[in-house]
């Protein structure tokens, strides 16, 4: 059975996981929490300049869209696609 500062502590990630899908912006904690990224690892990320992020003073903030882009840009192509894509280069290469 869950104690009552369990339960709090997982009302209290709802609530900031209600907040993020909600903002278009996101600080440093809030893309942690977003990207499943340790602290260490987006801040190894954002000192490489390896993620799209902007900065404001010294606060670190990510376009939520900018992020999706970024996690989701080495798609891996499914067996399907990669047979079409392999039927259609062979009928296009007369192969």
């Amino acid at each position: 059975m869950e104690t009552a500062t369990e339960l709090k502590g997982y009302f209290a990630n709802l609530e900031r996981y209600a907040l993020i899908k909600c903002k278009n912006v996101l600080t440093f904690e809030e893309t942690v929490l977003y990207t499943g990224y340790s602290r260490g690892q987006l801040y190894r990320l954002t000192s490489e300049r390896r993620i799209p992020h902007s900065k404001r003073g010294k606060r670190v903030f990510f376009d939520k869209a900018e992020l999706d882009r970024w996690l989701l840009r080495d798609k891996v192509p499914t067996a399907d696609e990669v047979n079409s894509q392999a039927s259609t280069y062979c009928a296009t290469h007369k192969i």
